[in-house]
């Protein structure tokens, strides 16, 4: 029986039975508090970290920090791809040392301290003290006579090495949490079945995006029309009182000691596949009948006799073995990340330059004119654009739940995870697209019409008069792509993971996703250089309008096209092993 146990502990979890039926019983029965606290900090935690990047390009594009438009969409970029990069470091730990519990409580102690950060340097007094004086810079003329050989220089970033320093430590911390109390919820159903795990992905969701509507219509307002220190340290509060939550309901967690981290074990063997190939070969050769290959190619059995590395065990190679079939699936998911963080660092900033219309009239009660419009009016908060993001996923994640999944599931026409995040990639792709158009269009008022300058927060941008509302298709887009990208892409990762690797694998996947949003900042970067660089505009400092980033978007949607072929390609092979598999049973 002990045998038996380990042997299921290492299998997949898309292989294990469906829990035994119970009728007229919520396979949440005995579950929900510790559901419900797991769902509650993520609310919290979202809140944060919504408040601490929705507005993080308009705070460094600011006159705090001075700096430019493309350096401010870089470090969000950079601060974005970092928060997910980090992620393998965080489920390694849970895996190999503290269990999950651990990791997430220590994490979030680390998360609330570093996101201290930003509200300190918000206050004059303490960024003098952190970063020194300001340096004044004079704005530069433009280039004589088109030449693009006058050596103009973009200012240096201002406080640079204390906001870089603190974002990625604030990245690393919010790595480990994510990496970490995704599967830390999952654990608490996974006994109930698969539809429990799959229904608790959909609700972790659902609360990821309530959170980000709490933070994007207080927490943004405040930062874009109040007080950067006021807006900063509101996410700070939201992480003490997660830290607080999660605390207390420690006794209601289902939690798992740390098991032993198997992350050596597979760059030791995937060190072999490279430089030993003939002898990889070689352990890997099957002494067993056709059907029963087909089965090891789909489950990553390998039961029957065979040679193997010294030290690897048959669990180790089994577990590379799903490993490297998982692995192609997710990497194909790269470029949908690329376009998918330009919601929070482009797309933001294209919104800067469009027409933003006041929404009320400030009190006259209130004699701080801090960020409010001249006229006396709050402007619309631009991140408020990402509400429209939201409020899909918000709409359709509970209709999907309760109605449309249990309708295709009834007459067995539910697409499969892969399926479902390929159709998301392709929602991705017409978002980025709708951003170039737009963009292009954008650049065609400023040209024939003019600007018009218009005060956001402390400072002035010279915007296209088109209004800001044109940009709803472009985050209506992404935010049905999530529906179909993101959420299948973590129930895959974690239902195809070996139970011993669960922390590490959603590591993997949240990696993947900041290689997206990294590989999307170095790709801006590349194209700010000076000369033949599309987003390269010095005599333009602060703003877009003498830049290219229409070029940007559609450079992004060519590589994306290319990758949604590749994916669909790669899928299915994928379930095509998983099915002969099935049929070798």
């Amino acid at each position: 029986m002990a045998s038996l146990g380990a042997r299921e502990e290492r299998k997949p979890l898309i292989r294990q039975e469906e829990a035994p039926d119970r009728p007229a019983t919520s396979p949440f029965e005995g579950r929900k508090t510790a559901c419900a606290a797991v769902l509650l900090v993520e609310i919290l935690e979202r809140t944060a970290f919504f408040g601490i990047v929705s507005n993080l390009v308009l705070y460094l594009n600011s006159s705090n920090f001075n700096w430019g438009g493309a350096q401010s969409s870089r470090a969000a970029l950079l601060f974005l791809g970092a928060s997910y990069l980090f992620s393998p470091i965080g489920g390694w730990l849970a895996d190999a040392y503290l269990g999950r519990y651990w990791t997430i409580a220590f994490s979030f102690l680390l998360y609330l301290l570093s996101a201290c950060l930003l509200p300190a340097v918000a206050s004059q007094d303490s960024r003098i003290w952190l970063c020194g004086e300001m340096p004044t810079y004079p704005v530069q003329p433009a280039c004589k006579n088109g030449s693009t050989d006058c050596n103009q220089q973009l200012p240096s970033q201002y406080c640079a090495p204390v906001m870089y320093s603190g974002l990625l430590l604030l990245a690393l911390s919010i790595s480990s949490v994510k990496a970490n109390l995704t599967p830390f919820g999952a654990d608490q159903v996974t006994d109930r079945g698969r539809d429990a795990t799959r229904r608790f992905f959909n609700w972790f969701y659902w609360s990821i995006n309530i959170g980000a509507v709490i933070s994007l219509l207080v927490i943004a307002f405040i930062q874009q029309n109040v007080d950067f220190l006021i807006g900063y340290a509101i996410p700070a509060g939201c992480l003490a009182l997660a830290i607080i939550i999660f605390l207390l309901a420690a006794p209601t967690f289902v939690t798992k000691p740390a098991a032993g981290s198997q992350v050596y074990p597979m760059f030791q063997l995937a060190f072999q596949k490279s430089c030993c190939g003939q002898a990889i070969q070689k352990m890997t050769t099957k002494t067993r009948t056709h059907s029963n290959q087909s089965e090891a190619e789909a489950n990553g059995s390998l039961s029957g006799p065979r040679t193997q590395p010294v030290g690897m065990s048959h669990e180790h190679i089994a577990n590379f073995q799903v490993i490297m079939k998982i692995l192609p699936v997710l990497l194909t998911l790269i470029p949908y990340w690329m376009v998918y963080f330009q919601m929070q660092s482009t797309y933001y900033l294209q919104g800067l330059h469009l027409y933003i219309p006041n929404i009320f009239q400030k009190s006259q009660q209130n004699n701080s004119a801090f960020s409010v419009a001249a006229d006396g009016h709050y402007t619309f908060p631009d991140a408020w654009l990402l509400l429209a993001n939201v409020v899909v996923l918000l709409v359709l994640v509970p209709l999907k739940d309760r109605v449309i999944d249990p309708f295709l599931a009834k007459r067995k026409l539910l697409p499969s995870a892969l399926k479902r995040m390929a159709l998301g990639m392709f929602f991705g792709l017409a978002s980025v697209v709708v951003a170039g158009v737009l963009e292009s269009e954008r650049l065609k008022y400023v040209n024939n019409n003019g600007t018009i300058s218009q005060r956001i927060g402390k400072d002035v941008y010279n915007a296209a008069p088109l209004y800001i509302w044109w940009q709803i298709p472009q985050y209506l887009l992404i935010g049905i792509s999530e529906i179909f990208a993101s959420i299948p892409g973590l129930e895959f990762a974690y239902s195809e993971a070996p139970k011993s690797m669960q922390g590490a694998i959603m590591g993997l996947f949240f990696f993947i996703s900041g290689v997206g949003s990294l590989l999307g900042s170095g790709l801006l970067t590349l194209l700010s250089l000076p000369a033949d660089g599309w987003m390269h505009c010095p005599e333009d400092f602060g703003n877009i309008n003498k830049c290219r980033m229409d070029y940007y978007f559609f450079l992004l949607a060519g590589i994306q096209t290319v990758t949604c072929v590749l994916f669909i390609w790669i899928s299915i092979r994928y379930e095509r092993l998983r099915s002969a598999g099935r049929e070798g049973n």
